[in-house]
């Protein structure tokens, strides 16, 4: 089965907190997201590893979206309570491996259409699928 069959709730959450830093900064890269996605791999790889993931420390733009993201794969974990604003679909607690691999699917699709579309072609792309 498709990792888009069995997550596309978290696929839609990660691109949702992606999407939300990129409307509120319209300078952000495909670039920027990369990195961020990088540094939450390496973060969450770590933990399904069983080891202490070690501290990131991104530049602006990367740091909002590393933060949002990460915020948003906390609460699919089940470590953190979604605020009232938000709304999240639930098909319940995940796993760093579950994150993981949507995390490596997303930074995939981020490297495939910036080829496509340039300096932002992945964070425009997206926009048109996520309110």
């Amino acid at each position: 089965m498709a990792l888009e069959d069995t997550h596309l709730d978290v696929l839609q959450n990660i691109e949702f907190a992606i999407v939300s830093v990129y409307r509120k900064q319209s300078t952000l890269r495909d670039l920027d997201v990369m990195r961020a996605l990088d540094a939450l791999i390496d973060v969450y790889r770590a933990e399904a590893r069983g080891h202490t993931p070690k501290d990131i420390s991104l530049p602006e733009p990367e740091g909002t979206v590393f933060q949002r993201v990460k915020e948003m794969c906390e609460l699919r974990l089940g470590r953190q309570v979604a605020p009232t604003r938000i709304q999240v679909p639930f098909e319940g607690d995940k796993t760093a491996s579950d994150i993981l691999a949507c995390l490596r699917k997303i930074r995939r699709s981020a490297e495939r259409w910036n080829k496509r579309g340039g300096r932002q072609g992945y964070l425009q792309f997206v926009s048109e699928f996520v309110q």
